[in-house]
């Protein structure tokens, strides 16, 4: 071989030396970051990044700060989002016809995420309780705004020894904050704590949920059993994590001014809303809002046993138990109205608004009698529910609305007003002196088509009366019912209200239990 084919044989092996050394320092790595989202490494031949690009679901862009190979975003990324990066490297012009002008790379990352290793922390005595996460964090809120931090566990901003508090965290500074994370702590004890909310002894609404959050695992506090909830209300518990508990209630709840209870199958440390005092018991118990005498006027009215109407200032309550339950305890603004211009102005005294009166007391008696219930013009829990049911159904009486008054003046009449309209005006005999019939209005209270009187005389003889017809006690042993009499219109009974038998007749259809009867001078 000549000197001059060994030379030519030497250069080819000093440019395929070179080609190979600028191959292996040409290369670019683009790969994760323990603090950017991603890091490109650029050997000595690589040349220079010319483009990136990152997106996140959607094709949303994402704008990236290049610095010292980090790839930090300058857009606040979602903890957990997938993000797809992609960098393009210009190659230096002396080696770009050998490897191409541009390389490209590609990189799939997911934001990283902090999880909150202890929800349910016991706060030492004399120091914060703290939370602890499974990697360190850069920034926290505890809903007050985002505030820098460092490290794997934080301290609670607790002024009390018990409590629940929502925390989101970002593990980057680049990142959004995560979604919120309840966070309860306790204060030691020697039994298992629970922090109920509402705080035991709150008054609570009907409908109210009862959350009960334990400083152990609920497994290890009740074992297979759950609390019991005393008077029962309908409803059922859920175990909504591994250390709380909700009572949810169905239907329309506790019963109104009710004291309800929980109580466990061991005894547990129960903790007051600040967890300055640590009580062992074997219960908790809150007080049910009463319901309003304002709204059971409301509802009264719309169901047509008043003689007054109700309208509400805004929206109709919406026909859910929800609503229903709600407005019962806090009732809307609203106007009443007289049904009737010419309603009578004995029976429009009686009215007082927000105010038990006859006129109210009448109109139970008449819904309980209607609805099967015990006739006593109490409007106890039976007939408060009764009335929900019917207000959420949209029920409402049509039979309108009756009101009876008699005057004791000689000649005494009875006249029965029936929506609006005068009916009847009969003559009718009321007590003699001896046994007058009391004054005042009275709603009726039994209504019998024919029965048996009988009773005292006032000389002290007995009397016993069978088959006296359309009888409508109003007060005691005094009733409305047909007499046989030569006259009517003067005092002759012994407290009742005599009526000729056709008046008597077309009276009693008017007069069902609760309507209002008044008797004056």
């Amino acid at each position: 071989m000549t000197r001059a084919a060994i030379a030519a044989v030497a250069v080819a092996a000093l440019l395929a030396a070179a080609a190979g050394a600028v191959y292996l320092w040409s290369g670019a790595t683009l790969a994760g970051d323990a603090s950017a989202l991603a890091r490109i490494d650029l050997q000595p031949f690589a040349g220079s990044v010319e483009r990136v690009r990152a997106t996140g679901p959607g094709g949303r862009p994402i704008r990236l700060d290049v610095a010292g190979g980090r790839l930090t975003p300058t857009t606040r990324v979602t903890p957990g989002e997938e993000v797809s990066v992609a960098v393009v490297v210009r190659r230096p012009g002396w080696s770009s016809w050998l490897l191409g002008k541009e390389r490209r790379e590609t990189l799939t990352v997911h934001a990283p995420v902090a999880h909150v290793r202890n929800r349910w922390p016991t706060a030492r005595p004399g120091a914060p309780p703290r939370v602890r996460f499974d990697t360190a964090v850069s920034s926290v809120s505890f809903g007050h705004g985002r505030v820098s931090v460092g490290g794997t566990s934080v301290a609670l901003p607790a002024k009390s020894r018990a409590g629940s508090i929502d925390i989101a965290v970002a593990a980057r500074s680049w990142e959004r904050l995560g979604a919120p994370v309840k966070v309860t702590w306790f204060p030691p004890a020697s039994e298992p704590v629970v922090l109920a909310s509402p705080a035991p002894g709150a008054q609570i609404d009907p409908s109210a949920s009862l959350r009960l959050t334990f400083s152990h695992p609920i497994s290890e506090v009740l074992g297979s059993t759950q609390p019991t909830l005393s008077p029962g209300v309908p409803g059922r518990w859920l175990q909504t994590d591994s250390h709380t508990l909700e009572f949810r209630s169905s239907g329309f709840g506790a019963h109104f001014a009710s004291r309800l209870h929980v109580r466990f199958p061991h005894t547990v440390a129960v903790s007051s809303a600040t967890g300055d005092t640590v009580d062992a018991s074997r219960a908790i118990g809150w007080t049910v809002a009463p319901a309003s005498f304002l709204r059971l006027q409301q509802l009264l009215a719309e169901q047509g046993y008043l003689p007054l109407a109700w309208s509400p200032d805004d929206d109709e309550v919406a026909r859910t138990a929800g609503a229903q339950l709600t407005a019962a305890v806090d009732p809307p603004a609203g106007e009443f109205t007289w049904r009737y211009p010419n309603t009578p102005h004995e029976l429009q005294e009686l009215w007082r608004l927000g105010e038990p009166n006859t006129i109210v007391r009448g109109a139970v008696m008449m819904f309980q009698d209607e609805h099967g219930l015990t006739v006593d013009g109490i409007a106890g829990a039976d007939v408060w529910h009764a009335l929900l049911v019917d207000a959420v159904a949209g029920k409402q009486r049509r039979d309108g609305y009756s009101y009876v008054f008699v005057h004791r003046n000689v000649p005494q009449l009875l006249t029965l007003w029936h929506n609006g309209d005068v009916v009847l005006t009969s003559p009718g005999n009321t007590g003699v002196p001896a046994a007058p019939t009391a004054l005042g209005t009275f709603p009726v209270f039994e209504h019998i088509p024919v029965g048996t009187m009988s009773g005292t005389n006032p000389d002290g003889s007995h009397y016993n009366d069978p088959g006296i017809r359309w009888i409508s006690y109003f007060h005691g042993g005094e009733a409305l019912h047909a007499f046989n009499r030569n006259s009517f219109g003067t005092p002759q009974s012994l407290g009742c209200v005599e009526l000729p038998l056709a008046s008597a007749a077309k009276v009693w259809p008017y007069t069902p239990i609760g309507t209002l009867v008044t008797i004056e001078d």
